[in-house]
């Protein structure tokens, strides 16, 4: 079953052409390149940076 409070995030488009303040979210969340993948504690902050930059993620639920 898959930890609660946790959501996995997936860089699939570049940052190349973006905002400054989305690199930096992207940053922030802990992805480097595209298509990396990782796992994040689901809290309110995090939840903020991923609707600004949801654009560019993909977010599942993190497997068992």
């Amino acid at each position: 079953m898959a930890e609660k409070g946790k959501i996995r995030l997936t860089l699939v488009k570049s940052i190349a052409s973006t905002k400054q303040e989305h690199r930096a979210s992207v940053r922030g969340l802990g992805l480097k390149w595209t298509n990396h993948t990782v796992e994040v504690i689901d809290t309110p902050s995090t939840r903020g940076m991923v609707n600004q930059v949801g654009y560019l993620l993909k977010v599942t639920e993190p497997s068992a």
